[in-house]
Parts: structure tokens; C-alpha cells; sequence
């Protein structure tokens, strides 16, 4: 589930800059992609467990998840249509330390020295790849930014939501979450969507279609069901692939620019990223 995860999620920032490059605004092409997911999930919902009841005490936790989707989503499609696949890619391995600080903030983690040297050599890699990203034509400075801000908020979105996972399936929460969430992409996208033209091609659409389905749908379900089975470490440490792997798709499939600083400071946040996870080996007991 994880590996088939990371894959969708990787070919997700090819397929969108694609969308983005062919003319449809990033809130309009936002705005559409979640209306067509919150019915997704609110259909499945209904049909397997036929209601969508939250209890009143976890509304707070619920508002709380579809804000920070709200701006996760917002990061993310503008930073795609300012910068390089690959080089948002490499930034979203800032997730597991933003993950990290999160739960630091909600005192769920303890912080310990290893953590913080491997939160420097994360960040220090992240300046690396946002200087290696400077000097390219198809990047910008504040689309490093938002590629920065997606990772710090999708790691809030996932600390907010693993906690409803164990009362509610999935699929209850998403039909909660996303409705909730376009429609505060359609307000703020107002303005996109009026002076959009739809006139387009079947291609974007089917393309469209598929960065809904796949890298959305069921890939919510796919992520956060592993989180339940085996923890949000252990998933985390599997997810640490998709930067590698977008960033590879992206090179192939829209020829995409890589240098050499953005390839070191992707091999940083990896390198902080295991000294984090990494523990001291203990005897094993008989």
C-alpha cells in the first residue's frame, strides 16, 4: 500500500505541472479536483457505512484537518506553477522533520540532541536545493517557499488527522474532511474559476481525472490505513522515497533541469532524515 503510495503521490507533481502548463489556473484546476474527490468519498461513505456522523467532541480536530489541507493545497498547486517538479519533490523530504516538530509542539515527540542535528542537516538541505533552484529559469524563489510550505503542511494535516483514523475509517473522514475543504478552495479560487477557459483538451481532462482518483482518492485511503496498521514511523521511513522518486519522473518525463546543489540537498534531507529516524541497537532479549 505504501509503495503503491509513494508512486501515485510522485507521478502526481509531473502530471499536475502538466495541467498547469496547459492553461488551467491553480485554484481552478484545485477547485475542480476536490469537488470531484469530496463526492468520491462522500458516495463511498454513504454506500458502505451509510452515514457520515461525527461525534460533536472531534468537530474541532475535523475543522482543524480541512484548514491545513486548505493551505497545503494552495501551497501546492501555486508552487508547481512557479517551480520545477523535481525541485518541489525534492523539498517534500522536509516532511518526516516537519513531522518531527509538530509533534514536539503537541507533545507527542521528545526532543532529543540527535533530533535537532538531523533537523539542521535537513534544513541545510533544503537551502541547498532552494539555492540550486535560484539559478534555474523555470524556478522561483517564492515557488521554493511554497514548496517549503507544502511540506510543513501536509505534516500538520497528518499529525490532525491520524488521530480521527482511530475511531473513524478513513473514508468517513475524508467525506467530511474534503467537503469541507472545497469549499474553502472554491471561495478563495473565485476569482480563477470566473476567467477560466475550459475549452480544454481531452487529454488534461483525462489527465485531470486520473490526479483525482489516484494520487487523491485512493491514495488517502492507501496512507492512512498503513498509518493505522503499522505506525506513522515506519510509514513515514517508506514514504522518504517519493522526493527520490518524483524527482527522477520528473526529470524523465518533462526534462526537467536537476544541478548539482539541488541534487546535495535532496541527499541532506535524506541524510537528516535517517540520523532522526536512526536509534542505538540494543541486545536483543532472549
Amino acid at each position: 500500500m505504501l509503495l503503491a503510495t509513494v508512486l501515485l503521490w510522485a507521478l502526481n507533481l509531473s502530471v499536475t505541472k502538466v495541467i498547469l502548463d496547459e492553461g488551467l489556473a491553480p485554484l481552478s484546476y484545485a477547485t475542480v479536483r476536490y469537488g470531484l474527490a469530496a463526492a468520491i468519498f462522500v458516495a463511498l461513505a454513504l454506500a458502505v457505512e451509510g452515514t457520515l456522523r461525527i461525534a460533536r467532541g472531534h468537530l474541532r480536530l475535523v475543522a482543524l484537518a480541512a484548514a491545513t489541507l486548505w493551505l497545503n493545497q494552495v501551497c501546492f498547486v501555486f508552487a508547481l506553477d512557479l517551480t520545477a517538479a523535481s525541485t518541489v519533490g525534492i523539498l517534500l523530504g522536509a516532511i518526516p522533520v516537519f513531522t518531527g516538530l509538530f509533534g514536539l509542539l503537541l507533545r507527542t515527540e521528545r526532543a532529543s540532541g540527535r533530533f535537532w542535528i538531523a533537523a539542521a542537516v535537513s534544513f541545510a538541505g533544503v537551502a541547498l536545493v532552494a539555492l540550486g533552484a535560484a539559478g534555474e529559469v523555470s524556478a522561483s524563489l517564492t515557488g521554493v517557499a511554497l514548496g517549503i510550505a507544502t511540506a510543513a503542511t501536509w505534516a500538520a494535516y497528518s499529525v490532525v488527522f491520524a488521530p480521527l483514523t482511530k475511531t473513524y475509517s478513513v473514508a468517513r473522514i475524508s467525506a467530511v474532511v474534503l467537503p469541507c475543504t472545497w469549499v474553502l478552495i472554491a471561495l478563495s479560487g473565485i476569482p480563477q474559476t470566473r476567467d477560466q477557459d475550459w475549452s480544454l483538451g481531452w487529454e488534461i481532462w483525462a489527465l485531470l481525472v486520473f490526479a483525482t482518483i489516484g494520487p487523491l482518492v485512493v491514495t488517502n485511503i492507501l496512507w492512512f490505513r498503513s498509518i493505522r496498521r503499522i505506525g506513522a514511523n515506519r510509514a513515514t521511513l517508506v514514504a522518504n522515497l517519493e522526493p527520490f522518486v518524483a524527482a527522477v519522473l520528473a526529470v524523465i518525463l518533462l526534462s526537467e533541469p536537476l544541478g548539482v546543489l539541488q541534487v546535495l540537498g535532496g541527499l541532506a534531507i535524506a541524510g537528516g532524515i535517517v540520523l532522526a529516524r536512526r536509534r542505538p541497537s540494543r541486545a536483543q532479549s532472549p
